[in-house]
Protein backbone atom coordinates (compact mmCIF):
# COMPACT_ATOMS: atom_id res chain seq x y z
CA UNK A 1 0.00 0.00 0.00
CA UNK A 2 1.07 3.20 -1.01
CA UNK A 3 2.12 5.73 2.22
CA UNK A 4 -0.43 8.57 2.04
CA UNK A 5 2.22 10.98 3.59
CA UNK A 6 5.31 10.36 1.15
CA UNK A 7 2.30 11.51 -1.13
CA UNK A 8 2.04 14.39 0.60
CA UNK A 9 5.20 15.28 1.04
CA UNK A 10 5.18 14.61 -2.76
CA UNK A 11 2.65 17.26 -3.43
CA UNK A 12 4.27 20.05 -1.23
CA UNK A 13 7.63 19.98 -2.39
CA UNK A 14 6.13 20.38 -6.17
CA UNK A 15 4.05 22.86 -5.37
CA UNK A 16 7.01 24.67 -3.64
CA UNK A 17 9.10 24.33 -6.30
CA UNK A 18 6.90 25.88 -9.42
CA UNK A 19 4.65 27.91 -6.94
CA UNK A 20 1.41 26.48 -7.90
CA UNK A 21 -1.71 25.01 -5.91
CA UNK A 22 -1.19 21.28 -6.95
CA UNK A 23 -3.44 18.09 -6.18
CA UNK A 24 -2.69 14.30 -7.05
CA UNK A 25 -5.39 12.23 -8.00
CA UNK A 26 -5.58 8.14 -8.83
CA UNK A 27 -6.73 7.12 -12.33
CA UNK A 28 -9.67 7.55 -11.12
CA UNK A 29 -9.92 10.72 -10.42
CA UNK A 30 -9.72 10.14 -6.61
CA UNK A 31 -8.04 13.19 -4.67
CA UNK A 32 -4.88 11.18 -2.61
CA UNK A 33 -3.02 14.89 -1.60
CA UNK A 34 -3.28 18.34 -2.04
CA UNK A 35 -0.69 21.70 -1.22
CA UNK A 36 -1.46 24.60 -0.26
CA UNK A 37 -3.45 27.39 -2.54
CA UNK A 38 -1.02 29.64 -4.58
CA UNK A 39 -3.64 32.17 -6.46
CA UNK A 40 -6.86 31.65 -7.79
CA UNK A 41 -8.81 28.62 -6.95
CA UNK A 42 -11.52 27.28 -9.36
CA UNK A 43 -14.66 25.10 -8.42
CA UNK A 44 -12.85 21.81 -9.57
CA UNK A 45 -10.51 22.35 -7.23
CA UNK A 46 -12.71 23.17 -4.43
CA UNK A 47 -14.98 20.20 -5.30
CA UNK A 48 -11.85 17.63 -5.65
CA UNK A 49 -10.81 19.25 -2.07
CA UNK A 50 -14.56 18.76 -0.36
CA UNK A 51 -15.64 15.88 -2.21
CA UNK A 52 -12.57 13.84 -2.75
CA UNK A 53 -13.53 13.19 -6.28
CA UNK A 54 -14.08 14.91 -9.22
CA UNK A 55 -17.45 15.19 -11.18
CA UNK A 56 -17.72 12.93 -14.16
CA UNK A 57 -18.47 15.79 -16.71
CA UNK A 58 -15.02 17.21 -15.40
CA UNK A 59 -13.71 13.69 -16.04
CA UNK A 60 -14.90 13.52 -19.56
CA UNK A 61 -13.30 17.09 -20.08
CA UNK A 62 -9.75 16.43 -18.73
CA UNK A 63 -9.88 12.98 -20.58
CA UNK A 64 -10.79 14.96 -23.92
CA UNK A 65 -6.72 16.17 -23.87
CA UNK A 66 -5.34 12.44 -23.80
CA UNK A 67 -3.78 12.30 -20.59
CA UNK A 68 -3.89 9.22 -19.98
CA UNK A 69 -1.69 8.56 -23.07
CA UNK A 70 0.61 11.42 -22.57
CA UNK A 71 3.87 10.66 -21.79
CA UNK A 72 4.63 14.21 -20.04
CA UNK A 73 3.13 17.22 -19.05
CA UNK A 74 -0.21 18.41 -20.47
CA UNK A 75 -2.17 22.00 -21.17
CA UNK A 76 -5.83 21.99 -20.53
CA UNK A 77 -7.17 25.56 -21.59
CA UNK A 78 -10.02 26.78 -18.54
CA UNK A 79 -13.73 26.31 -19.58
CA UNK A 80 -16.16 28.61 -17.26
CA UNK A 81 -19.35 26.57 -17.75
CA UNK A 82 -16.86 24.18 -16.08
CA UNK A 83 -15.66 26.01 -13.48
CA UNK A 84 -12.19 25.08 -14.98
CA UNK A 85 -9.14 26.93 -14.87
CA UNK A 86 -6.34 26.85 -17.07
CA UNK A 87 -3.90 24.09 -15.44
CA UNK A 88 -1.00 21.68 -16.32
CA UNK A 89 -1.54 17.54 -16.23
CA UNK A 90 1.56 15.72 -15.24
CA UNK A 91 0.24 11.97 -15.63
CA UNK A 92 1.81 9.99 -12.91
CA UNK A 93 3.24 6.95 -15.49
CA UNK A 94 4.99 3.84 -14.55
CA UNK A 95 5.87 1.75 -17.11
CA UNK A 96 3.15 1.81 -19.74
CA UNK A 97 0.62 2.66 -17.64
CA UNK A 98 -0.75 6.22 -16.26
CA UNK A 99 -1.52 5.17 -12.73
CA UNK A 100 -2.96 9.36 -11.49
CA UNK A 101 -2.42 12.62 -12.18
CA UNK A 102 -0.21 15.67 -11.33
CA UNK A 103 -2.65 18.55 -11.24
CA UNK A 104 -1.20 22.49 -11.27
CA UNK A 105 -3.23 25.33 -11.47
CA UNK A 106 -1.94 27.77 -14.17
CA UNK A 107 -2.34 31.17 -13.48
CA UNK A 108 0.15 32.82 -16.56
CA UNK A 109 2.90 31.72 -14.42
CA UNK A 110 3.38 27.89 -15.52
CA UNK A 111 5.59 28.57 -19.11
CA UNK A 112 6.74 26.01 -21.06
CA UNK A 113 9.94 27.68 -20.06
CA UNK A 114 9.57 27.06 -16.48
CA UNK A 115 8.22 23.96 -16.78
CA UNK A 116 11.22 22.92 -18.47
CA UNK A 117 13.90 24.38 -16.06
CA UNK A 118 12.22 22.70 -13.51
CA UNK A 119 11.59 19.55 -14.95
CA UNK A 120 15.19 17.67 -13.41
CA UNK A 121 13.49 18.25 -9.87
CA UNK A 122 9.89 18.05 -10.76
CA UNK A 123 10.52 14.70 -12.77
CA UNK A 124 11.95 12.19 -9.97
CA UNK A 125 8.85 13.56 -7.60
CA UNK A 126 6.34 12.21 -10.27
CA UNK A 127 8.01 9.24 -10.96
CA UNK A 128 8.37 8.58 -7.11
CA UNK A 129 4.50 8.87 -6.55
CA UNK A 130 4.05 7.01 -10.13
CA UNK A 131 5.94 4.14 -8.72
CA UNK A 132 4.08 4.04 -5.66
CA UNK A 133 0.56 3.87 -7.17
CA UNK A 134 2.10 1.25 -9.55
CA UNK A 135 2.92 -0.57 -6.00
CA UNK A 136 -0.60 0.01 -4.86
CA UNK A 137 -2.37 -1.56 -7.74
CA UNK A 138 -0.15 -4.55 -8.07
CA UNK A 139 -0.81 -5.06 -4.27
CA UNK A 140 -4.56 -5.11 -4.73
CA UNK A 141 -4.74 -7.30 -7.40
CA UNK A 142 -2.53 -9.94 -5.68
CA UNK A 143 -4.79 -9.63 -2.41
CA UNK A 144 -7.72 -10.07 -5.17
CA UNK A 145 -6.41 -13.45 -6.10
CA UNK A 146 -7.33 -14.58 -2.79
CA UNK A 147 -11.17 -13.34 -3.07
CA UNK A 148 -12.56 -16.72 -4.23
CA UNK A 149 -11.49 -18.36 -1.43
CA UNK A 150 -12.38 -15.57 1.08
CA UNK A 151 -15.52 -16.15 -0.57
CA UNK A 152 -16.08 -20.00 -0.58
CA UNK A 153 -19.00 -21.48 1.44
CA UNK A 154 -15.92 -23.95 2.86
CA UNK A 155 -14.56 -23.02 6.29
CA UNK A 156 -11.39 -24.91 5.36
CA UNK A 157 -10.52 -22.85 2.38
CA UNK A 158 -11.46 -19.71 4.03
CA UNK A 159 -9.12 -20.39 6.71
CA UNK A 160 -6.28 -20.39 4.21
CA UNK A 161 -6.46 -16.96 3.54
CA UNK A 162 -4.15 -14.33 4.29
CA UNK A 163 -6.10 -11.48 3.50
CA UNK A 164 -6.50 -8.57 6.23
CA UNK A 165 -9.08 -6.63 5.85
CA UNK A 166 -10.90 -4.17 8.33
CA UNK A 167 -14.77 -4.23 8.40
CA UNK A 168 -17.60 -3.73 7.84
CA UNK A 169 -17.29 -4.94 4.32
CA UNK A 170 -19.57 -5.99 1.54
CA UNK A 171 -18.92 -8.18 -1.41
CA UNK A 172 -19.97 -6.97 -4.79
CA UNK A 173 -20.93 -9.44 -7.89
CA UNK A 174 -20.92 -7.98 -11.22
CA UNK A 175 -21.43 -9.87 -14.56
CA UNK A 176 -18.46 -9.59 -17.03
CA UNK A 177 -18.96 -8.85 -20.40
CA UNK A 178 -16.62 -9.94 -23.84
CA UNK A 179 -17.32 -6.97 -25.47
CA UNK A 180 -15.79 -4.54 -22.63
CA UNK A 181 -13.30 -4.23 -20.13
CA UNK A 182 -12.86 -2.74 -16.58
CA UNK A 183 -10.34 -1.52 -15.15
CA UNK A 184 -10.92 -2.60 -11.82
CA UNK A 185 -7.61 -1.56 -10.35
CA UNK A 186 -8.26 2.35 -10.59
CA UNK A 187 -10.76 1.40 -8.11
CA UNK A 188 -10.95 3.57 -4.93
CA UNK A 189 -8.15 2.25 -2.42
CA UNK A 190 -9.47 -0.56 -0.08
CA UNK A 191 -11.77 -2.30 -2.56
CA UNK A 192 -10.22 -5.63 -3.32
CA UNK A 193 -11.57 -6.89 -7.19
CA UNK A 194 -10.83 -10.20 -8.79
CA UNK A 195 -12.22 -10.97 -12.92
CA UNK A 196 -14.21 -14.00 -12.75
CA UNK A 197 -18.00 -14.71 -13.76
CA UNK A 198 -18.90 -12.83 -11.95
CA UNK A 199 -16.46 -10.41 -11.38
CA UNK A 200 -16.00 -10.37 -7.82
CA UNK A 201 -15.29 -7.47 -5.44
CA UNK A 202 -14.75 -6.70 -1.69
CA UNK A 203 -15.59 -2.93 -0.77
CA UNK A 204 -15.50 -1.00 2.71
CA UNK A 205 -19.18 -0.84 2.83
CA UNK A 206 -20.38 2.94 2.66
CA UNK A 207 -18.28 2.51 -0.90
CA UNK A 208 -20.44 -0.30 -2.17
CA UNK A 209 -22.86 1.05 -3.58
CA UNK A 210 -20.76 3.36 -5.76
CA UNK A 211 -18.47 0.78 -6.57
CA UNK A 212 -21.12 -1.46 -7.87
CA UNK A 213 -22.47 0.82 -10.36
CA UNK A 214 -18.68 2.13 -11.46
CA UNK A 215 -18.06 -1.57 -12.51
CA UNK A 216 -21.83 -2.26 -13.71
CA UNK A 217 -21.62 0.81 -15.93
CA UNK A 218 -18.15 0.15 -17.34
CA UNK A 219 -19.39 -3.45 -18.27
CA UNK A 220 -23.05 -2.31 -19.70
CA UNK A 221 -24.11 -5.28 -17.56
CA UNK A 222 -25.71 -5.70 -14.66
CA UNK A 223 -24.70 -6.31 -10.96
CA UNK A 224 -25.72 -7.31 -7.03
CA UNK A 225 -24.65 -6.10 -3.56
CA UNK A 226 -24.67 -8.22 -0.45
CA UNK A 227 -25.42 -6.99 2.82
CA UNK A 228 -22.97 -5.39 4.78
CA UNK A 229 -20.76 -8.02 7.42
CA UNK A 230 -18.91 -6.26 10.33
CA UNK A 231 -16.88 -8.91 10.63
CA UNK A 232 -14.31 -9.31 7.23
CA UNK A 233 -14.31 -13.50 8.12
CA UNK A 234 -18.38 -13.40 7.05
CA UNK A 235 -17.53 -11.93 3.82
CA UNK A 236 -18.44 -15.05 1.86
CA UNK A 237 -21.88 -14.70 2.94
CA UNK A 238 -22.19 -11.05 1.56
CA UNK A 239 -20.92 -12.92 -1.33
CA UNK A 240 -23.72 -15.26 -1.42
CA UNK A 241 -26.08 -12.41 -1.35
CA UNK A 242 -24.68 -10.44 -3.96
CA UNK A 243 -24.65 -13.40 -6.47
CA UNK A 244 -28.41 -13.94 -6.03
CA UNK A 245 -28.89 -10.27 -6.28
CA UNK A 246 -27.31 -10.17 -9.35
CA UNK A 247 -29.77 -12.57 -11.28
CA UNK A 248 -32.44 -10.63 -9.65
CA UNK A 249 -30.92 -7.65 -11.60
CA UNK A 250 -30.40 -9.58 -14.66
CA UNK A 251 -34.07 -10.99 -14.67
CA UNK A 252 -36.00 -7.89 -13.44
CA UNK A 253 -35.80 -4.46 -14.60
CA UNK A 254 -37.19 -3.03 -11.80
CA UNK A 255 -34.49 -4.11 -9.63
CA UNK A 256 -31.71 -3.62 -12.98
CA UNK A 257 -29.00 -2.52 -13.37
CA UNK A 258 -27.97 -2.83 -9.67
CA UNK A 259 -29.83 -4.73 -7.41
CA UNK A 260 -29.26 -4.20 -3.15
CA UNK A 261 -29.90 -7.54 -1.18
CA UNK A 262 -31.32 -5.20 1.38
CA UNK A 263 -34.16 -4.02 -0.85
CA UNK A 264 -35.25 -6.78 -2.55
CA UNK A 265 -37.80 -8.03 -0.64
CA UNK A 266 -39.81 -11.17 -1.32
CA UNK A 267 -37.62 -10.90 -4.42
CA UNK A 268 -34.76 -12.50 -2.10
CA UNK A 269 -36.91 -16.02 -1.06
CA UNK A 270 -37.00 -16.74 -5.23
CA UNK A 271 -33.48 -16.33 -5.62
CA UNK A 272 -32.74 -18.75 -2.80
CA UNK A 273 -34.56 -21.62 -4.66
CA UNK A 274 -32.64 -24.15 -6.72
CA UNK A 275 -33.92 -25.29 -10.14
CA UNK A 276 -36.28 -27.92 -8.87
CA UNK A 277 -38.23 -25.74 -6.77
CA UNK A 278 -38.23 -22.71 -9.75
CA UNK A 279 -39.76 -25.62 -12.32
CA UNK A 280 -42.20 -26.63 -9.63
CA UNK A 281 -43.63 -23.23 -8.77
CA UNK A 282 -43.17 -22.06 -12.79
CA UNK A 283 -45.37 -25.59 -13.77
CA UNK A 284 -48.37 -23.05 -12.70
CA UNK A 285 -48.07 -21.05 -15.40
CA UNK A 286 -46.30 -23.51 -17.57
CA UNK A 287 -49.98 -23.32 -20.34
CA UNK A 288 -49.69 -19.15 -20.73
CA UNK A 289 -48.36 -17.95 -23.93
CA UNK A 290 -45.84 -14.79 -23.27
CA UNK A 291 -48.43 -12.44 -23.97
CA UNK A 292 -50.74 -13.95 -21.57
CA UNK A 293 -47.78 -14.51 -18.93
CA UNK A 294 -46.86 -10.66 -19.70
CA UNK A 295 -50.42 -9.64 -18.91
CA UNK A 296 -51.10 -11.45 -15.78
CA UNK A 297 -47.64 -10.55 -14.47
CA UNK A 298 -48.52 -6.71 -14.76
CA UNK A 299 -51.88 -7.30 -13.82
CA UNK A 300 -51.02 -8.95 -10.45
CA UNK A 301 -47.57 -6.14 -10.02
CA UNK A 302 -50.13 -3.93 -10.00
CA UNK A 303 -51.98 -5.04 -6.99
CA UNK A 304 -54.60 -6.55 -9.33
CA UNK A 305 -55.96 -2.55 -10.49
CA UNK A 306 -57.51 -3.39 -13.73
CA UNK A 307 -57.34 0.27 -14.78
CA UNK A 308 -53.77 0.65 -13.56
CA UNK A 309 -52.66 -2.66 -15.46
CA UNK A 310 -54.90 -1.48 -18.89
CA UNK A 311 -52.85 1.84 -18.89
CA UNK A 312 -49.50 -0.30 -17.97
CA UNK A 313 -49.82 -2.18 -21.34
CA UNK A 314 -51.11 0.16 -23.41
CA UNK A 315 -54.99 -1.88 -23.95
CA UNK A 316 -58.30 -1.72 -23.60
CA UNK A 317 -59.94 -2.62 -20.37
CA UNK A 318 -62.02 -5.29 -21.97
CA UNK A 319 -59.42 -7.05 -23.56
CA UNK A 320 -57.90 -6.78 -20.06
CA UNK A 321 -60.31 -8.71 -18.70
CA UNK A 322 -60.38 -10.85 -21.72
CA UNK A 323 -56.96 -11.70 -21.49
CA UNK A 324 -57.72 -12.23 -17.59
CA UNK A 325 -60.41 -14.87 -18.24
CA UNK A 326 -58.54 -16.53 -20.47
CA UNK A 327 -55.54 -17.30 -18.35
CA UNK A 328 -58.10 -18.07 -15.42
CA UNK A 329 -59.30 -20.74 -17.83
CA UNK A 330 -55.83 -22.18 -18.56
CA UNK A 331 -54.50 -22.13 -14.88
CA UNK A 332 -57.31 -23.24 -13.47
CA UNK A 333 -57.17 -20.73 -11.43
CA UNK A 334 -59.29 -18.04 -10.06
CA UNK A 335 -57.35 -14.39 -9.97
CA UNK A 336 -60.14 -13.19 -7.60
CA UNK A 337 -59.03 -15.83 -5.01
CA UNK A 338 -55.46 -14.47 -2.93
CA UNK A 339 -54.28 -18.01 -3.06
CA UNK A 340 -54.90 -18.76 -6.01
CA UNK A 341 -53.40 -15.24 -7.07
CA UNK A 342 -50.25 -15.56 -5.45
CA UNK A 343 -49.37 -19.07 -6.97
CA UNK A 344 -49.78 -17.58 -9.96
CA UNK A 345 -47.36 -14.70 -9.39
CA UNK A 346 -45.01 -16.67 -7.74
CA UNK A 347 -45.12 -19.20 -10.89
CA UNK A 348 -44.56 -16.12 -13.19
CA UNK A 349 -41.43 -14.67 -11.23
CA UNK A 350 -40.51 -18.08 -10.95
CA UNK A 351 -40.85 -18.94 -15.14
CA UNK A 352 -38.72 -16.00 -15.37
CA UNK A 353 -35.48 -16.78 -13.30
CA UNK A 354 -35.55 -20.33 -14.71
CA UNK A 355 -36.53 -19.70 -18.25
CA UNK A 356 -33.22 -16.86 -18.43
CA UNK A 357 -31.30 -19.29 -16.06
CA UNK A 358 -31.50 -21.63 -18.96
CA UNK A 359 -32.60 -24.20 -17.28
Amino acid sequence: MYDAADLQEIVDEIAALLGASATLEDRSFRLLAYGAQHGDIDTVRQESILRRRATGEVRDYFERYGIARAEGPVRIPGDAALGVLARVCWPLRHGEVAYGYLWLLDSGTLTDERLRSAAPLVAPLVARAAAALAQEARSRRDLGRGLLALFSADPEERAGVSIEVPGPVTAIAVRESQDRVAALWTLPRGVLARPGSPVALLAPAHLAVEVAQTVQSAYGTAAGVGAPRTDPADAWLSWREARQALRIAEHFPRHAPVARWEDLGVHRLLARLGQQDLRELAAETAALDAELAHTVEVYLDCGGHAQKTAVELGIHRQTLYYRLGKAERLTHRDLSDGDDRLAVHLGLKAARLRGQDGA
